[in-house]
Protein backbone atom coordinates (compact mmCIF):
# COMPACT_ATOMS: atom_id res chain seq x y z
CA UNK A 1 0.00 0.00 0.00
CA UNK A 2 1.76 3.59 -0.91
CA UNK A 3 2.26 6.26 1.48
CA UNK A 4 -0.49 9.24 0.54
CA UNK A 5 1.54 12.49 -0.37
CA UNK A 6 0.87 15.71 1.99
CA UNK A 7 -0.07 18.67 0.68
CA UNK A 8 3.70 19.74 -0.35
CA UNK A 9 4.30 16.61 -1.97
CA UNK A 10 1.32 16.28 -3.85
CA UNK A 11 1.89 20.02 -5.33
CA UNK A 12 5.39 18.71 -6.38
CA UNK A 13 3.89 15.71 -8.11
CA UNK A 14 1.47 17.76 -9.84
CA UNK A 15 4.39 20.26 -10.99
CA UNK A 16 6.60 17.49 -12.17
CA UNK A 17 3.44 15.54 -14.35
CA UNK A 18 2.98 19.08 -15.79
CA UNK A 19 7.23 19.21 -16.54
CA UNK A 20 7.18 15.50 -18.26
CA UNK A 21 3.86 16.96 -20.34
CA UNK A 22 5.89 19.75 -20.97
CA UNK A 23 8.96 17.95 -22.10
CA UNK A 24 7.76 16.03 -24.68
CA UNK A 25 5.44 19.36 -25.80
CA UNK A 26 8.67 21.27 -25.98
CA UNK A 27 11.07 18.70 -28.20
CA UNK A 28 12.16 21.22 -30.05
CA UNK A 29 15.47 23.80 -30.43
CA UNK A 30 13.99 26.06 -27.86
CA UNK A 31 16.90 27.03 -24.97
CA UNK A 32 15.75 24.74 -22.23
CA UNK A 33 15.62 27.87 -19.85
CA UNK A 34 12.72 28.98 -22.31
CA UNK A 35 10.68 26.33 -22.36
CA UNK A 36 7.59 25.72 -20.02
CA UNK A 37 9.41 22.12 -18.16
CA UNK A 38 12.12 24.18 -17.13
CA UNK A 39 9.33 26.50 -15.81
CA UNK A 40 7.70 23.84 -14.07
CA UNK A 41 10.64 22.33 -12.94
CA UNK A 42 11.75 25.11 -11.26
CA UNK A 43 8.73 26.05 -9.63
CA UNK A 44 8.53 22.57 -8.05
CA UNK A 45 12.40 22.69 -6.98
CA UNK A 46 11.69 25.89 -5.90
CA UNK A 47 8.82 24.48 -3.25
CA UNK A 48 10.87 21.91 -2.41
CA UNK A 49 14.16 24.38 -1.08
CA UNK A 50 11.29 25.84 0.54
CA UNK A 51 10.44 23.14 2.87
CA UNK A 52 13.56 22.15 3.34
CA UNK A 53 15.15 25.40 4.63
CA UNK A 54 11.46 25.45 6.77
CA UNK A 55 12.84 22.34 7.96
CA UNK A 56 16.18 22.77 8.77
CA UNK A 57 15.36 26.73 10.14
CA UNK A 58 17.99 28.10 7.71
CA UNK A 59 18.26 31.75 7.84
CA UNK A 60 19.83 32.12 4.14
CA UNK A 61 19.98 36.13 4.59
CA UNK A 62 23.31 35.22 6.99
CA UNK A 63 25.34 33.20 4.64
CA UNK A 64 27.72 34.60 1.99
CA UNK A 65 26.58 34.11 -1.44
CA UNK A 66 28.83 31.39 -2.32
CA UNK A 67 27.68 29.23 0.81
CA UNK A 68 24.00 29.79 -1.04
CA UNK A 69 25.46 28.92 -4.52
CA UNK A 70 26.60 25.16 -2.76
CA UNK A 71 23.64 24.79 -0.31
CA UNK A 72 21.43 25.02 -3.33
CA UNK A 73 23.43 23.37 -5.83
CA UNK A 74 23.20 20.10 -3.18
CA UNK A 75 19.78 20.61 -2.82
CA UNK A 76 18.97 20.98 -6.47
CA UNK A 77 21.14 17.75 -6.83
CA UNK A 78 19.11 15.88 -4.27
CA UNK A 79 16.02 16.76 -5.51
CA UNK A 80 16.72 15.81 -9.20
CA UNK A 81 17.45 12.26 -7.72
CA UNK A 82 14.58 11.60 -5.55
CA UNK A 83 11.94 12.97 -8.02
CA UNK A 84 14.24 11.38 -10.61
CA UNK A 85 13.75 14.58 -12.65
CA UNK A 86 14.68 14.13 -16.32
CA UNK A 87 17.29 16.64 -16.87
CA UNK A 88 21.07 16.58 -17.95
CA UNK A 89 23.84 18.39 -15.88
CA UNK A 90 23.91 22.01 -17.66
CA UNK A 91 20.09 21.74 -17.17
CA UNK A 92 20.60 21.03 -13.75
CA UNK A 93 23.20 23.73 -13.01
CA UNK A 94 20.51 26.14 -14.90
CA UNK A 95 17.83 25.67 -12.51
CA UNK A 96 20.10 25.81 -9.86
CA UNK A 97 21.42 29.24 -10.79
CA UNK A 98 17.54 30.47 -11.33
CA UNK A 99 16.89 29.24 -7.46
CA UNK A 100 19.53 31.29 -6.48
CA UNK A 101 18.10 34.14 -8.24
CA UNK A 102 14.68 33.61 -6.99
CA UNK A 103 16.10 33.26 -2.80
CA UNK A 104 19.14 36.05 -3.17
CA UNK A 105 17.68 38.22 -6.35
CA UNK A 106 14.88 39.30 -8.40
CA UNK A 107 14.73 35.91 -10.19
CA UNK A 108 14.99 36.39 -14.10
CA UNK A 109 15.39 40.27 -13.80
CA UNK A 110 18.56 39.68 -11.32
CA UNK A 111 21.07 40.05 -14.03
CA UNK A 112 19.33 42.33 -16.38
CA UNK A 113 19.43 44.97 -13.58
CA UNK A 114 23.07 43.72 -13.06
CA UNK A 115 23.95 44.80 -16.92
CA UNK A 116 25.08 48.16 -17.59
CA UNK A 117 24.06 48.32 -21.02
CA UNK A 118 20.39 47.73 -20.15
CA UNK A 119 18.49 51.19 -20.42
CA UNK A 120 14.97 49.96 -20.23
CA UNK A 121 12.85 47.09 -18.95
CA UNK A 122 9.57 46.30 -20.18
CA UNK A 123 7.41 43.40 -19.02
CA UNK A 124 4.03 42.87 -20.23
CA UNK A 125 2.62 39.79 -18.75
CA UNK A 126 4.48 36.74 -17.59
CA UNK A 127 5.44 35.93 -21.16
CA UNK A 128 6.42 39.04 -22.69
CA UNK A 129 9.65 41.03 -21.68
CA UNK A 130 11.62 43.96 -23.83
CA UNK A 131 14.43 45.59 -23.04
CA UNK A 132 15.96 48.55 -24.95
CA UNK A 133 20.24 48.86 -24.84
CA UNK A 134 21.75 51.57 -26.84
CA UNK A 135 18.08 53.13 -27.74
CA UNK A 136 17.12 49.99 -29.27
CA UNK A 137 14.08 48.16 -27.96
CA UNK A 138 14.40 44.45 -28.30
CA UNK A 139 12.54 41.17 -27.11
CA UNK A 140 14.05 39.50 -24.69
CA UNK A 141 14.24 35.77 -23.92
CA UNK A 142 13.27 35.30 -20.81
CA UNK A 143 9.89 34.45 -18.77
CA UNK A 144 8.81 33.95 -15.55
CA UNK A 145 6.63 31.01 -14.70
CA UNK A 146 3.16 33.06 -13.99
CA UNK A 147 1.34 36.46 -13.44
CA UNK A 148 2.14 35.28 -9.86
CA UNK A 149 5.80 34.33 -10.26
CA UNK A 150 5.93 38.12 -11.79
CA UNK A 151 4.18 39.84 -9.08
CA UNK A 152 6.22 38.14 -6.18
CA UNK A 153 9.49 39.19 -7.62
CA UNK A 154 8.03 42.95 -7.81
CA UNK A 155 6.56 43.10 -4.23
CA UNK A 156 10.10 41.93 -3.39
CA UNK A 157 11.36 44.95 -5.09
CA UNK A 158 9.29 47.47 -3.64
CA UNK A 159 8.87 45.83 0.33
CA UNK A 160 12.03 47.49 1.25
CA UNK A 161 10.83 50.98 -0.43
CA UNK A 162 7.65 50.66 1.89
CA UNK A 163 5.78 50.64 -1.54
CA UNK A 164 2.23 48.44 -1.99
CA UNK A 165 0.74 46.91 -5.06
CA UNK A 166 -2.09 45.26 -4.95
CA UNK A 167 -5.93 45.71 -5.59
CA UNK A 168 -6.40 48.67 -3.29
CA UNK A 169 -3.30 50.09 -4.60
CA UNK A 170 -3.32 48.61 -8.23
CA UNK A 171 -0.31 51.36 -9.45
CA UNK A 172 2.96 52.11 -8.45
CA UNK A 173 6.20 54.53 -9.19
CA UNK A 174 9.07 53.72 -6.85
CA UNK A 175 12.98 54.76 -6.73
CA UNK A 176 15.21 52.28 -6.75
CA UNK A 177 18.05 52.24 -4.30
CA UNK A 178 20.72 51.85 -7.05
CA UNK A 179 18.74 55.11 -8.86
CA UNK A 180 16.22 53.50 -10.98
CA UNK A 181 12.73 53.91 -10.97
CA UNK A 182 10.19 51.43 -11.13
CA UNK A 183 6.56 51.61 -12.64
CA UNK A 184 4.10 48.85 -12.37
CA UNK A 185 0.56 48.49 -13.14
CA UNK A 186 -1.82 45.11 -12.24
CA UNK A 187 -5.12 44.00 -13.24
CA UNK A 188 -7.99 45.07 -13.86
CA UNK A 189 -6.35 48.67 -14.80
CA UNK A 190 -3.92 46.19 -16.74
CA UNK A 191 -6.41 44.44 -19.16
CA UNK A 192 -3.50 41.81 -20.28
CA UNK A 193 -1.84 41.12 -16.96
CA UNK A 194 0.99 43.06 -14.85
CA UNK A 195 2.86 45.71 -16.71
CA UNK A 196 6.14 46.66 -15.36
CA UNK A 197 8.33 49.42 -16.60
CA UNK A 198 11.81 49.35 -14.48
CA UNK A 199 13.90 52.45 -16.01
CA UNK A 200 17.91 52.43 -15.30
CA UNK A 201 20.14 54.86 -14.59
CA UNK A 202 24.00 54.62 -14.88
CA UNK A 203 25.95 54.94 -11.81
CA UNK A 204 28.22 57.01 -13.76
CA UNK A 205 26.38 59.84 -15.57
CA UNK A 206 27.93 60.27 -18.78
CA UNK A 207 30.34 63.16 -19.06
CA UNK A 208 30.22 65.79 -22.07
CA UNK A 209 33.46 64.58 -23.39
CA UNK A 210 31.97 60.51 -23.31
CA UNK A 211 28.73 62.22 -25.11
CA UNK A 212 30.96 63.96 -27.81
CA UNK A 213 32.85 60.74 -28.11
CA UNK A 214 29.20 59.29 -28.71
CA UNK A 215 28.41 61.61 -31.41
CA UNK A 216 25.70 62.75 -29.61
CA UNK A 217 27.21 66.38 -30.62
CA UNK A 218 30.58 67.99 -32.23
CA UNK A 219 33.49 70.49 -30.48
CA UNK A 220 31.77 73.05 -31.44
CA UNK A 221 28.69 72.59 -29.84
CA UNK A 222 30.28 71.20 -26.86
CA UNK A 223 32.31 74.30 -26.68
CA UNK A 224 29.01 76.48 -27.09
CA UNK A 225 27.13 74.35 -24.02
CA UNK A 226 30.36 75.08 -21.38
CA UNK A 227 29.98 78.26 -22.31
CA UNK A 228 26.31 78.58 -21.81
CA UNK A 229 26.61 76.96 -18.13
CA UNK A 230 29.45 79.07 -17.77
CA UNK A 231 28.03 82.43 -18.49
CA UNK A 232 24.72 81.25 -16.47
CA UNK A 233 22.17 81.21 -18.92
CA UNK A 234 19.43 79.57 -18.48
CA UNK A 235 18.60 76.36 -20.45
CA UNK A 236 15.89 74.09 -21.12
CA UNK A 237 16.16 70.80 -22.78
CA UNK A 238 13.81 69.51 -24.71
CA UNK A 239 12.78 66.03 -26.05
CA UNK A 240 10.94 62.87 -26.19
CA UNK A 241 10.70 60.12 -24.22
CA UNK A 242 13.75 58.07 -23.50
CA UNK A 243 15.20 61.08 -25.80
CA UNK A 244 18.69 61.32 -23.32
CA UNK A 245 17.36 64.68 -21.50
CA UNK A 246 18.40 63.51 -18.20
CA UNK A 247 21.83 62.13 -19.51
CA UNK A 248 22.55 66.02 -21.37
CA UNK A 249 21.28 67.40 -17.97
CA UNK A 250 23.55 65.71 -15.92
CA UNK A 251 26.94 66.58 -18.57
CA UNK A 252 25.73 70.18 -18.64
CA UNK A 253 25.76 70.23 -14.63
CA UNK A 254 29.43 69.11 -14.99
CA UNK A 255 30.26 72.24 -16.35
CA UNK A 256 28.90 74.35 -13.27
CA UNK A 257 31.95 75.61 -11.01
CA UNK A 258 32.74 74.16 -8.31
CA UNK A 259 32.30 77.51 -5.78
CA UNK A 260 28.46 77.14 -6.62
CA UNK A 261 25.31 75.30 -4.73
CA UNK A 262 23.45 73.40 -6.71
CA UNK A 263 20.29 72.42 -5.48
CA UNK A 264 18.25 69.77 -8.01
CA UNK A 265 14.53 69.25 -7.33
CA UNK A 266 12.60 66.07 -8.96
CA UNK A 267 9.75 63.92 -8.75
CA UNK A 268 12.00 60.91 -8.38
CA UNK A 269 14.91 61.54 -7.87
CA UNK A 270 17.31 60.22 -11.18
CA UNK A 271 19.84 63.06 -11.34
CA UNK A 272 23.65 62.14 -10.46
CA UNK A 273 25.73 65.47 -10.93
CA UNK A 274 29.07 65.37 -10.97
CA UNK A 275 29.70 68.47 -8.42
CA UNK A 276 31.12 68.67 -4.87
CA UNK A 277 27.93 70.52 -3.70
CA UNK A 278 24.64 69.28 -4.44
CA UNK A 279 21.62 69.10 -2.21
CA UNK A 280 19.07 67.15 -3.56
CA UNK A 281 15.09 67.47 -2.85
CA UNK A 282 12.93 64.59 -4.05
CA UNK A 283 8.71 65.00 -4.15
CA UNK A 284 6.78 62.79 -1.91
CA UNK A 285 3.21 61.55 -2.79
CA UNK A 286 0.46 61.49 -0.15
CA UNK A 287 -1.41 59.07 1.53
CA UNK A 288 -4.22 57.64 0.03
CA UNK A 289 -6.24 60.58 0.94
CA UNK A 290 -3.39 63.05 -0.37
CA UNK A 291 -2.54 63.87 3.35
CA UNK A 292 1.80 64.48 3.68
CA UNK A 293 1.99 64.82 -0.20
CA UNK A 294 4.76 67.60 -1.41
CA UNK A 295 4.83 68.71 -4.34
CA UNK A 296 7.54 69.60 -7.25
CA UNK A 297 6.01 73.32 -6.53
CA UNK A 298 6.28 72.60 -3.03
CA UNK A 299 10.22 72.13 -3.05
CA UNK A 300 10.63 74.38 -5.96
CA UNK A 301 9.30 77.45 -3.54
CA UNK A 302 11.59 76.00 -0.56
CA UNK A 303 14.74 76.17 -2.65
CA UNK A 304 14.45 79.62 -3.24
CA UNK A 305 14.96 80.06 0.74
CA UNK A 306 17.85 77.39 1.25
CA UNK A 307 20.76 80.08 -0.81
CA UNK A 308 20.79 78.22 -4.08
CA UNK A 309 23.07 79.12 -6.70
CA UNK A 310 21.38 77.37 -9.21
CA UNK A 311 18.52 75.07 -9.19
CA UNK A 312 17.67 72.06 -11.26
CA UNK A 313 14.26 71.28 -11.91
CA UNK A 314 14.35 67.52 -12.98
CA UNK A 315 11.45 67.57 -15.75
CA UNK A 316 8.53 70.54 -15.73
CA UNK A 317 5.41 69.13 -16.22
CA UNK A 318 2.87 70.82 -13.20
CA UNK A 319 2.55 74.02 -11.86
CA UNK A 320 6.18 74.31 -10.64
CA UNK A 321 6.82 75.98 -13.71
CA UNK A 322 5.33 78.79 -12.22
CA UNK A 323 8.11 78.94 -9.53
CA UNK A 324 10.75 77.67 -11.95
CA UNK A 325 10.13 81.03 -14.14
CA UNK A 326 9.93 83.33 -11.34
CA UNK A 327 13.44 81.81 -9.93
CA UNK A 328 15.34 82.34 -13.56
CA UNK A 329 13.75 86.25 -13.33
CA UNK A 330 14.38 86.53 -10.14
CA UNK A 331 18.18 86.37 -9.65
CA UNK A 332 19.01 82.66 -9.90
CA UNK A 333 20.32 82.72 -13.21
CA UNK A 334 22.37 79.42 -14.69
CA UNK A 335 18.80 77.22 -13.27
CA UNK A 336 17.83 74.24 -15.78
CA UNK A 337 14.96 71.71 -16.40
CA UNK A 338 14.08 69.13 -18.95
CA UNK A 339 10.82 69.38 -20.98
CA UNK A 340 8.63 66.93 -22.54
CA UNK A 341 8.10 68.28 -26.18
CA UNK A 342 8.84 67.75 -30.04
CA UNK A 343 10.63 70.87 -30.60
CA UNK A 344 11.54 74.22 -29.23
CA UNK A 345 8.88 75.83 -30.31
CA UNK A 346 6.20 73.53 -28.69
CA UNK A 347 8.39 73.57 -25.44
CA UNK A 348 7.36 77.42 -25.33
CA UNK A 349 3.72 76.23 -26.04
CA UNK A 350 3.76 73.90 -23.36
CA UNK A 351 5.51 76.00 -20.61
CA UNK A 352 2.60 78.94 -21.80
CA UNK A 353 0.23 75.80 -21.22
CA UNK A 354 1.46 74.65 -17.82
CA UNK A 355 1.55 78.18 -16.24
CA UNK A 356 -2.33 78.60 -17.52
CA UNK A 357 -2.94 75.45 -15.60
CA UNK A 358 -1.24 76.51 -12.66
CA UNK A 359 -3.27 79.67 -12.49
CA UNK A 360 -0.83 82.28 -13.71
CA UNK A 361 -2.93 85.46 -13.17
CA UNK A 362 -1.00 88.28 -15.83
CA UNK A 363 -2.24 88.14 -18.97
CA UNK A 364 -1.20 85.89 -21.84
CA UNK A 365 1.46 88.86 -23.44
CA UNK A 366 2.63 89.23 -20.16
CA UNK A 367 3.17 85.58 -19.63
CA UNK A 368 4.92 85.10 -22.34
CA UNK A 369 6.95 88.12 -21.63
CA UNK A 370 7.86 86.66 -18.73
CA UNK A 371 9.21 83.16 -20.43
CA UNK A 372 10.94 85.29 -23.01
CA UNK A 373 12.82 86.83 -20.20
CA UNK A 374 13.51 83.82 -17.78
CA UNK A 375 14.82 81.59 -20.76
CA UNK A 376 17.81 82.06 -22.73
CA UNK A 377 18.28 78.62 -24.94
CA UNK A 378 16.37 75.47 -25.12
CA UNK A 379 18.37 72.70 -26.66
CA UNK A 380 16.41 69.86 -27.93
CA UNK A 381 17.81 66.38 -28.24
CA UNK A 382 15.96 63.58 -30.05
CA UNK A 383 16.64 59.47 -30.40
CA UNK A 384 17.33 58.60 -33.67
CA UNK A 385 16.14 55.54 -35.69
CA UNK A 386 19.51 53.63 -34.98
CA UNK A 387 18.76 54.31 -30.92
CA UNK A 388 22.00 56.87 -30.73
CA UNK A 389 20.53 60.10 -28.85
CA UNK A 390 21.81 63.81 -30.05
CA UNK A 391 21.04 67.09 -29.87
CA UNK A 392 18.75 68.49 -32.91
CA UNK A 393 19.18 71.84 -32.79
CA UNK A 394 19.95 74.89 -30.13
CA UNK A 395 17.65 77.20 -29.85
CA UNK A 396 17.90 80.77 -28.29
CA UNK A 397 15.04 82.69 -27.06
CA UNK A 398 15.42 86.51 -28.20
CA UNK A 399 12.21 88.16 -26.65
CA UNK A 400 8.30 88.91 -27.74
CA UNK A 401 7.16 90.22 -30.90
CA UNK A 402 3.86 90.80 -32.02
CA UNK A 403 2.78 88.72 -29.01
CA UNK A 404 4.79 85.85 -30.03
CA UNK A 405 7.63 84.25 -28.47
CA UNK A 406 10.61 85.13 -31.23
CA UNK A 407 13.04 82.49 -31.25
CA UNK A 408 16.52 81.89 -33.22
CA UNK A 409 18.19 78.61 -34.46
CA UNK A 410 21.93 78.90 -33.45
CA UNK A 411 22.78 75.20 -34.42
CA UNK A 412 20.88 72.51 -36.16
CA UNK A 413 21.55 68.69 -36.67
CA UNK A 414 21.29 67.40 -40.32
CA UNK A 415 22.29 63.86 -41.20
CA UNK A 416 23.30 62.47 -44.55
CA UNK A 417 24.44 59.10 -46.38
CA UNK A 418 28.22 59.73 -47.57
CA UNK A 419 29.94 58.68 -50.56
CA UNK A 420 30.85 54.94 -48.44
CA UNK A 421 26.93 54.66 -48.15
CA UNK A 422 27.61 55.08 -43.99
CA UNK A 423 24.91 57.69 -42.03
CA UNK A 424 27.01 60.72 -41.20
CA UNK A 425 25.51 63.73 -38.47
CA UNK A 426 26.35 67.02 -38.74
CA UNK A 427 25.67 70.21 -36.89
CA UNK A 428 25.48 73.26 -38.76
CA UNK A 429 26.06 76.67 -37.34
CA UNK A 430 24.34 79.24 -38.56
CA UNK A 431 26.13 82.29 -38.09
CA UNK A 432 24.03 83.59 -35.93
CA UNK A 433 25.46 86.06 -32.49
CA UNK A 434 23.08 85.39 -29.69
CA UNK A 435 21.41 88.47 -28.61
CA UNK A 436 22.17 87.32 -24.60
CA UNK A 437 25.28 89.41 -23.48
CA UNK A 438 25.63 86.61 -20.57
CA UNK A 439 28.07 85.33 -23.68
CA UNK A 440 30.14 88.08 -24.19
CA UNK A 441 32.54 87.05 -22.11
CA UNK A 442 33.31 83.59 -24.35
CA UNK A 443 33.31 85.15 -27.44
CA UNK A 444 37.11 84.43 -28.44
CA UNK A 445 36.49 80.83 -26.94
CA UNK A 446 33.25 80.06 -29.26
CA UNK A 447 35.27 81.91 -32.16
CA UNK A 448 37.91 79.13 -32.03
CA UNK A 449 35.42 76.03 -31.01
CA UNK A 450 33.55 77.03 -34.08
CA UNK A 451 35.49 78.22 -36.87
CA UNK A 452 32.91 80.83 -37.47
CA UNK A 453 30.33 81.43 -35.58
CA UNK A 454 30.18 84.73 -32.87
Amino acid sequence: METPLNSSDASLAAALRRADISARLDASDVPFEQTQQFQDVLSAAHEFLLNRIEDQRIDLSSWARQTVVKYVETETASFVQEWRIPVNEAEMQKVAGALVRELTGFGPLDDLLQETDVEDILINGHEDVYVSRGGVLGRENIRFADNHHLLRIVRRILAPLGRRLDDSNPMVDARLPNGGRLNAIIEPLAVGGPCVSIRKFRKDPFTPDELLAKGSFDRAIRAFLEAAVLGRCNIIVSGGTSSGKTSLLNALASFVPATERVITVEDTAELSLHHPHVVRLESRLGSFDGEGAVSIRDLVRNSLRMRPDRIVVGEVRGNEVLEMLQAMNTGHDGSMSTIHANSPRDALYRMEMLAGFAGFQGSESSLRRQIASAVDFIIQIGRLGNGRRVVQSICEVTGVGDNVITTQDMYRHESFVDRDGRDTDRWMGLGLQPHTTKLEPFRQFLRQASGSLL
